[in-house]
């Protein structure tokens, strides 16, 4: 896998040392951005080559934040515009490809999570032009921060979750046409506490079984439901084993059977960002790789397999840059 990919990207920006046996390469997205801050990437695997979205302006909520997205081809092309909102801030980005080859980029805008709306932007030509946006129906976010997860009858689970003042928690937005018309999933709740859940992600579990993983609030662990009759309704979350310092997570089905999880292996601090692995559907995981161990602040990974069985990775690196890794999996 290592020779394919170095004859696919020859040129990176930056080439950093690599931290495990299985890192085939690390680099920034981009260089002297337009913006000072950025957060929030999603990935997604369009004609052969990625596409790299995230938010970025001066700070996050400020209005000036708008949707960005490069192009990896041979090297990460220049950011590009795609979304804005006027006088708005946009949020948390989520691409998609469709088997129709249709990629979709579902964001957010308003003042803050509890007053934003969901849109949603398509691309017929990989990612180079977009759609005017459209406006998803009142209660329906879309995915709100990880990709979805396509379904064997072209069904797509957007995990989706609200930061309301008192209360959070997930549910599915669920759509089986692309986002035309949508149906939502029975709320997903921690039972016994205060806060909850959000930005949950989804994954082929076992025997037939969904399962998601998400971000918990004042609880210092990620938490887990499953669902038995494909993303409709849900179990009560529990808190796993795992740590969770109120940050974002991903999750990914290998085309080998395995599962792969980043997050944050910690109850308070966005450092560092590890993988762990789970064979066994994802009821128990294993810490593989350490992808940032430094102070700082290292979240919101997005995770994708490619064509060629290569794992790509993208996160936020200290506000400031998006890091792209990849990883082959026959070495972790």
């Amino acid at each position: 896998m290592r020779s394919l990919f170095v004859t696919l990207f020859l040129f990176p920006l930056f080439i950093l040392e690599a931290a495990h046996p299985s890192v085939v390469r690390e680099e920034f997205v981009f260089s002297n951005p337009p913006f000072e801050s950025c957060h929030a990437s999603t990935l997604t695997e369009a004609d052969g080559h990625l596409l790299c979205a995230w938010f970025g302006g001066t700070k996050e909520g400020d209005p000036d934040v708008k949707i960005w997205m490069s192009h990896l081809k041979s090297t990460w092309e220049a950011p590009q515009e795609i979304a804005s909102a006027d006088n708005f801030p946009c949020w948390n980005p989520v691409l998609f490809t469709l088997p129709s080859k249709e990629v979709l980029l579902f964001y957010k805008a308003g003042r803050n999570p509890k007053e934003w709306s969901g849109f949603l932007k398509r691309s017929l030509d990989h990612g180079m032009t977009w759609s005017a946006p459209e406006f998803l129906p009142a209660g329906i976010i879309g995915p709100v921060r990880s990709k979805p997860l396509l379904l064997d009858n072209g069904t797509l689970l957007c995990g989706s979750s609200i930061e309301s003042w008192q209360r959070w928690g997930c549910w599915m937005d669920i759509t089986s046409d692309g986002g035309r018309t949508w149906t939502k999933s029975n709320p997903i709740n921690v039972a016994t506490q205060y806060f909850g859940i959000i930005q949950p992600t989804v994954f082929f579990s076992k025997n037939g079984t969904l399962r998601l993983l998400a971000r918990s609030h004042q609880i210092g662990y990620i938490c887990a439901a499953s669902s038995e009759d494909k993303g409709k309704t849900w179990t009560v979350a529990k808190p796993t084993s795992l740590l969770n310092p109120n940050s974002a997570i991903e999750t990914v089905n290998l085309k080998d059977g395995r599962i792969l999880l980043v997050y944050n292996d910690s109850k308070i601090e966005r450092y560092p960002l590890n993988l762990a692995v789970s064979s066994d559907g994802g009821e128990t995981w294993e810490m593989k790789v350490i992808l940032e161990d430094k102070e700082g602040e290292y979240s919101y990974p997005a995770m994708i397999q490619t064509q060629d069985g290569l794992v790509h990775i993208t996160y936020t690196w200290n506000r400031k840059q998006i890091k792209h890794v990849v990883l082959d999996p026959d070495e972790i």
